[in-house]
C-alpha cells in the first residue's frame, strides 16, 4: 500500500491489453472472487487504474489482503 493505493507489481509488458489482464487476473485470485467481478474503470492505458470490484464490500477487500501480509 502506498497511502490509499495498493500497489501491484506485474510480469506482463504494457502491450495490447496484457498488463490490464494481467492485474485483473492477479487481483481476482487475492480476493478469490470471479475474473468478471473484476473492471478496470480508469486508466486503461495509465499506470495508475481505478478498479471496480462487483459482489464485495470495501470491508471484504481489507481483510482479504491484510490476510496476505
Amino acid at each position: 500500500m502506498r497511502g490509499d493505493a495498493l500497489l501491484v507489481r506485474l510480469n506482463a509488458p504494457p502491450v495490447d491489453g496484457a498488463a490490464n489482464a494481467e492485474l485483473i487476473e492477479v487481483l481476482a485470485d487475492a480476493l478469490e472472487i470471479p475474473k468478471r467481478a473484476v473492471s478496470i474503470v480508469a486508466g486503461e492505458r495509465s499506470r495508475q487504474k481505478r478498479v471496480r470490484l462487483d459482489g464485495v464490500t470495501q470491508e471484504f477487500v481489507g481483510s482479504k489482503l491484510n490476510s496476505k501480509k
